[in-house]
């Protein structure tokens, strides 16, 4: 297995691979990047212990190589296996990793990058992290767990911190150790300082930057923040004079005298470069003038503890569903009553049909009395003979359906 050239950027003691480092570094990157911790998979099956310094950037390498031998061969002997090969890293019992750690993989034939910079909270507790690669050709999976025990650095943090904004560089493009190398030999031949670390490296796509168009190989850019024990030199403090300042406003380039010893290797954006001094930050608290509107102070949030007994709502359910039911089976019995046993309906039966009966009765009456026949039904003369027109009707007419009014024939 090829290694890296992770062991230029910090101290071959650090390197838990086989042996030594038996190659010398030069004088101007010894002591620079002591605190860098580079790792990669060893070949012993079983878990892998790495320490990284609280505030200083740390990176291992998950190498496709090293999983490649969890995998069965091709099937045709001799030939050169080239599975696609993704991972999946998440702190074990949780389904992602730590705030501090991310993680990229820009494609299943490229090696993964665990990468962040650890806080001085988790300092002495053990950080295991379960790493899972998937064989994209047989489906089959590999697990191991990576143990982070973080450091805690003497010189943490470090008062004077820069920020970088390079635009030719992909984050994982920055991540390898050789790159990252040279941007730190060049920074430093800027600043001069006698302690020097990275940070942290953030891509520009997780500062809220754009992904850029596939054309001309751009890139999306990389934030890249390095410390130091020194002030910031006259060059790096260039980027605050009035002139820069108005060609950052009028989105020109600002005329940086340095410029030139990272032109060659990294584009510098020195419109969004950051210089932070920690020594004069003031701390910006006032205190609150409590009065009407404002809340008093209930101190830190404190959450439950985990010895909290479960609760019963089987109470709780029974009474919810107990209480309205109760009251609609009231509700029913009353409509029930007043439904069945205080119907007026029965008597208004009744009442109509007394009615109906002495109607038919009155009826049948007047069909058998006899009355006068009216006017109208009377014999009449004939107005041209002069004589007698019986009466339309027979004796046994029925009067009650004759009209009063007869048709003239």
């Amino acid at each position: 297995m090829q290694l890296p050239r992770w062991w230029e950027l910090g101290d071959p003691c650090a390197w838990t691979g086989q042996g030594r480092g038996t190659r010398r570094m030069s004088p101007a990157t010894t002591g620079t990047f002591l605190l860098t911790v580079y790792s990669i998979f060893s070949k012993v099956h079983s878990d892998r212990n790495v320490y990284p310094s609280a505030g200083v950037l740390f990176v291992h390498v998950l190498e496709r190589e090293y999983f490649k031998g969890e995998f069965p061969p091709y099937p045709k002997p001799g030939e050169i296996s080239n599975d696609p090969i993704t991972f999946n890293t998440n702190l074990m019992g949780y389904p992602d990793r730590p705030g501090w750690l991310r993680y990229i993989q820009r494609t299943p034939y490229s090696d993964g990058v665990l990468y962040g910079s650890p806080t001085a909270e988790n300092v002495g507790k053990p950080t295991i992290i379960e790493i899972t690669a998937y064989n994209r050709r047989t489906f089959e999976t590999a697990r191991h767990n990576l143990i982070i025990n973080i450091m805690s650095a003497e010189d943490f943090p470090l008062p004077y911190q820069a920020e970088f904004f390079i635009k030719n560089m992909n984050v994982e493009e920055m991540l390898a150790s050789e790159v990252l190398g040279d941007f730190l030999g060049a920074v430093k031949n800027v600043w001069q300082p006698e302690r020097l670390n990275a940070i942290n490296i953030t891509s520009a796509l997780d500062r809220g930057g754009r992904v850029p168009l596939p054309i001309n190989d751009l890139k999306e850019g990389v934030y890249v923040m390095v410390g130091a024990d020194v002030p910031f030199s006259s060059c790096l403090r260039e980027v605050e004079n009035p002139q820069n300042q108005l060609r950052c406003s009028q989105e020109m380039e600002p005329v940086i005298t340095c410029d030139k010893k990272f032109r060659t290797q990294f584009y510098i954006d020195w419109c969004k470069i950051s210089l932070v001094d920690k020594t004069k930050q003031v701390s910006t608290y006032q205190e609150v003038i409590r009065g009407e509107g404002i809340l008093p102070d209930g101190g830190e949030y404190k959450p439950p503890s985990d010895s909290l007994k479960s609760r019963d709502y089987y109470t709780d359910f029974l009474i919810t569903l107990a209480v309205p039911s109760a009251v609609a089976l009231v509700l029913f019995l009353i409509l029930a009553y007043i439904m069945c046993c205080r119907r007026e309906g029965v008597i208004q039966l009744v009442h109509h049909s007394a009615i109906q009966k002495s109607t038919k009765e009155l009826r049948d009456m007047s069909k058998n009395r006899e009355i006068a026949w009216p006017l109208s039904t009377l014999p009449v003369f004939h107005p041209v003979t002069g004589e007698i027109i019986p009466p339309l009707h027979t004796d046994n007419y029925d009067s009650t359906n004759m009209p009063l009014m007869q048709t003239q024939q």
